[in-house]
């Protein structure tokens, strides 16, 4: 039986050649300051709670007026370009719109998940996003991804968990 989820996430594009950030990929390769759950967290999560994605493109290479490599706020690890990141989801914790210009950045960004079906979940992006005019993703759509993009579970569900 193929799984619909695994169909709808293999054709899930966006544009500018963004995509997912695989977290256990990152995790490997720098594992003291780039941490995600355990996969038996990421296993349970389920239908309601909030998980964390990034959305990066090798396309921009970094910030203007920067040295080679700026310190990642999540880690202090380096990185070649910032970041962007919303601590919480719009749900949760009511943002201020933010009148911040597009300059090819990754951004880390919550979504609701709906509903999974094996590794691929389905969710509901639950913030307004910074870069939506370059990678095209817009809070409240609908997005699939796979337990490996996972980068947090939010606090509020790790007793569920």
């Amino acid at each position: 039986m193929t799984n619909p989820f695994l169909n709808a996430f293999a054709v899930q594009t966006f544009t500018n050649e963004y995509e997912l950030v695989d977290g256990v990929v990152m995790h490997s390769r720098n594992p003291e300051h780039f941490q995600i759950p355990p996969d038996v967290i990421k296993r349970n999560v389920r239908a309601g709670q909030f998980v964390e994605l990034r959305i990066d493109s090798p396309r921009f290479s970094r910030h203007d007026n920067t040295t080679d490599r700026c310190a990642c706020p999540n880690c202090n690890g380096e990185m070649t370009k910032p970041i962007l990141r919303h601590n919480q989801p719009a749900t949760l914790l009511s943002v201020p719109t933010q009148n911040i210009p597009s300059r090819g950045w990754g951004e880390d960004f919550w979504v609701c998940v709906e509903k999974r079906l094996g590794d691929v979940l389905m969710g509901i992006v639950d913030n307004p996003l910074i870069e939506s005019r370059l990678h095209g993703l817009h809070q409240g759509d609908t997005i699939y991804f796979r337990e490996q993009h996972i980068l947090m579970v939010h606090d509020s569900h790790r007793l569920d968990l």
